[in-house]
């Protein structure tokens, strides 16, 4: 048997890779909060590992704009301001409205069932009062539009914009009454990707997003 070409064998993930990701589930877990300083040292003894693919490792999570890297103090976790998320959820807005117009009509009877299954989720997670299990599921179906809509510029956008909007977007979930509308606008997005009508769709997940957005105001003036 011949020997597969080096140039075709796929490479374990870098250690710093595999931190990276670590570090950015416990960011969005908010295992690691908002403002936080990230002590090197201990994350190093931690994962049993040296300060360099750590320190690579937040070099990665500081350009996705998770962190901030302070010349002399340290690393510390991103902390979001008003404007911050004032700026970022219009734009995830108008990204977001765009799949949701795509996907409605490119979905075919397949790709709508994967989503109703998706939704009803949902319903599930809401009625059950599950944040967390509900922001699992939500992320899926936003997923799922994404892979149906197919654009593979939009997708890259968006997954970017997405990493820092998770520093909050749990948060609003949180707020009460935020799940039980978030899954009316849920089920309002649904009848209009099964009508096909691109422009309602996007219409209607732009709303969404900008119904989170909302949220997270009114629970900070509740804090």
């Amino acid at each position: 048997m011949n020997a597969r070409p080096s140039s075709q064998i796929l490479a374990a993930p870098a250690l710093y890779e595999q931190v990276a990701e670590r570090l950015r589930n416990r960011i969005f877990a908010h295992e690691l909060p908002q403002g936080g300083w990230i002590d090197e040292q201990a994350l190093a003894a931690e994962y049993g590992i040296s300060r360099t693919p750590l320190r690579e490792a937040l070099k990665v999570l500081a350009a996705e704009g998770l962190v901030v890297l302070k010349p002399r103090r340290g690393c510390y976790v991103t902390e979001l301001s008003e404007q911050d998320i004032d700026e970022v959820f219009p734009v995830m807005a108008l990204l977001e409205g765009r799949v949701a117009a795509e996907a409605a009509r490119r979905a075919t009877s397949a790709d709508f069932s994967r989503l109703a299954a998706i939704h009803e989720e949902l319903e599930k997670h809401a009625a059950a009062n599950n944040a967390d299990r509900f922001f699992e599921a939500n992320q899926r179906f936003h997923d799922s539009l994404q892979e149906i809509a197919g654009n593979r510029y939009l997708a890259q956008l968006i997954n970017d914009a997405r990493k820092v909007i998770k520093l909050t977007r749990r948060d609003s979930l949180r707020l009460e009454g935020r799940l039980k509308q978030s899954l009316a606008e849920h089920r309002g997005i649904l009848e209009a990707l099964r009508l096909k009508d691109s422009a309602l769709a996007g219409q209607r997940m732009h709303d969404h997003l900008l119904s989170g957005r909302a949220a997270l105001a009114r629970l900070a003036t509740s804090a």
